[in-house]
């Protein structure tokens, strides 16, 4: 199958690996499903490969036989490669002449820190292309059946990363909260009790609902429900190993009202296919 896809995009317009250079790929949020054809065609012609520990192994699978592979993630309280030996390795990997894939999971330019290699390779003569990734704020949510925006709740999203959230932030949260912004806080988990007292300082309504989620986007995923108030006690609860994303937002009750009429309308099929009700 990948075979044939392979010769299907071969004569596409889609973004080419050339010698020398370097693409900044986003493998997308958790398995196989979010990967984008753009992506796919640059992993399948790759000669050297740098990817981060968000990379999905069925993605990794993807890549030629022959190509050079640097595990070079990170990977919170364990043993991790430094950015600045992961901009020197994509460097001197260039100056090889080869075609070299930077693959990240989610997209590049989202907490991705693709802005910061591209300046690197930049200053030292190595050219770069982004290729933008489904980022974890937009597969998460989807999978958790949450639209970030909706009519009447929330007009705006705001990406923030969960390990700078905290601190002298109340003035820029009421401002948010004013607009009716859903709020989607990266790798926050551990930061849950100083993000929700930080929020409330800033005149947030403990009862506002949100939503950690675990493993997003794979077949372990979990969701656990909770309100600004309950947060932290329900962070400590989490035990999956994985990435954890929150979101924050009346959208949260609209995703949590959908997902319960989504398994009604499961429930009234038996297991032939057959609906026990129709509606209306």
């Amino acid at each position: 199958m990948a075979t044939e896809m392979q010769a299907l995009l071969a004569g596409s317009s889609l973004p080419q690996l050339s010698a020398g250079n370097v693409a900044l790929v986003g493998a997308g949020c958790g398995s196989l499903g979010n990967l984008t054809l753009a992506a796919f065609k640059l992993i399948c012609s790759a000669e050297v490969v740098v990817f981060d520990a968000l990379v999905d192994s069925e993605i990794l699978a993807l890549l030629p036989e022959e190509c050079e592979r640097y595990d070079m993630g990170k990977r919170g309280g364990d043993v991790s490669a430094s950015q600045d030996a992961i901009n020197h390795k994509l460097l001197s990997l260039a100056l090889r002449g080869l075609k070299v894939l930077r693959l990240k999971g989610g997209d590049p330019g989202v907490f991705g820190r693709g802005g910061e290699e591209a300046l690197f390779l930049a200053r030292h003569g190595v050219k770069t292309q982004f290729v933008a990734g489904v980022t974890a704020a937009l597969g998460c949510a989807a999978a958790a059946a949450i639209p970030l925006t909706h009519r009447g709740v929330s007009r705006s999203v705001t990406l923030v990363t969960g390990h700078q959230a905290t601190g002298d932030t109340t003035h820029h949260w009421r401002s948010l909260l004013d607009l009716g912004s859903t709020l989607v806080f990266y790798m926050g988990k551990d930061q849950a009790q100083k993000i929700a007292a930080s929020l409330l300082l800033s005149g947030a309504a403990a009862d506002l609902p949100m939503v950690f989620i675990s493993a997003g986007c794979r077949n372990e995923q979990q969701l656990h429900y909770a309100t600004i108030s309950t947060m932290a006690s329900v962070a400590k609860t989490i035990t999956s190993a994985g990435p954890t994303l929150m979101i924050l937002g009346e959208v949260v009750s609209v995703g949590s009202e959908l997902q319960q009429l989504l398994n009604t309308i499961d429930s009234e099929f038996d297991n032939g296919g057959v609906r026990h009700a129709i509606a209306g």
